[in-house]
């Protein structure tokens, strides 16, 4: 008969090298029952993929750059990336946080269904595409067609705003401390009542950011392009 294996649980909290272990290494071992409550990730060297698919109360660091789809479909988890990210960064997020120190690529939070995503430095492209009730605080400026299709969810900048902006807009909300270079179909500026200055101010202190609220525009859906109307065609 073959003894039985008891596995000995991982330390609260403890350190890995991605390169030396590998990413599938260090994302088995954040999504086994015996994953640490506090991981530090060290030597990413922008490896791909690395900390997805977590659904469970962990606080990992990544010590580095990192590359495609870092912390995607993220739950509950706290990443923190200490340098910059590539494509995707928490891509269909669910919940938790995700805090990128550096400079985020295209695509930053597509398809995300909640929690926060904060980027301090600059997004690139198609920030928030496709957002579903992510709110996504960026300290810098973002990129061309950012929230495209956003249908819930909040999008701070404290920066400025590429060229069309929140195209084809549903329902997500979009504050801008800075210069838009356009706005996209269906996006119009909008009134920054009480309710939005207070909301606007906990996001940012959320995000850890300190800036007046006051100073930012609010833009949303005309909700013209809801539904096909003939008259509307040339704005498809």
């Amino acid at each position: 008969m073959a003894p039985t294996v008891i596995s000995e649980p991982a330390p609260a909290a403890c350190i890995i090298d991605a390169t030396a272990e590998g990413v599938r290494a260090v994302n088995a071992l954040l999504a086994s029952p015996e994953h640490p409550a506090t991981l530090t990730i060290t030597d990413p060297r922008g490896a791909h993929a690395l900390a997805c698919g977590l659904n469970a109360d962990i606080d990992i660091t990544v010590e580095g750059h990192v590359g495609y789809y870092c912390a995607g479909m993220n739950q509950h988890a706290t990443v923190t990336v200490n340098g910059s990210a590539g494509v995707g960064v928490a891509e269909n997020m669910m919940s938790g946080t995700v805090r990128v120190r550096g400079d985020a690529s295209q695509s930053a939070g597509a398809t995300a269904h909640g929690g926060l995503l904060v980027i301090e430095g600059n997004a690139g492209a198609r920030c928030g595409i496709s957002m579903k009730g992510v709110d996504i605080v960026v300290g810098g400026d973002i990129g061309h067609m950012s929230a495209f299709m956003g249908q819930a969810g909040r999008l701070v900048v404290l920066g400025d705003a590429g060229e069309a902006l929140g195209d084809s807009l549903y329902e997500a909300r979009i504050y801008v401390r800075g210069r838009v270079a356009s706005l996209g179909a269906d996006c119009v500026r909008k009134e920054l009542r009480p309710e939005h200055r207070a909301e606007l101010a906990e996001l940012l202190a959320a995000a850890g950011f300190d800036a007046d609220p006051a100073e930012f525009t609010r833009y949303g859906s005309a909700r013209e392009l809801y539904h096909f109307h003939v008259d509307n065609a040339t704005a498809y």
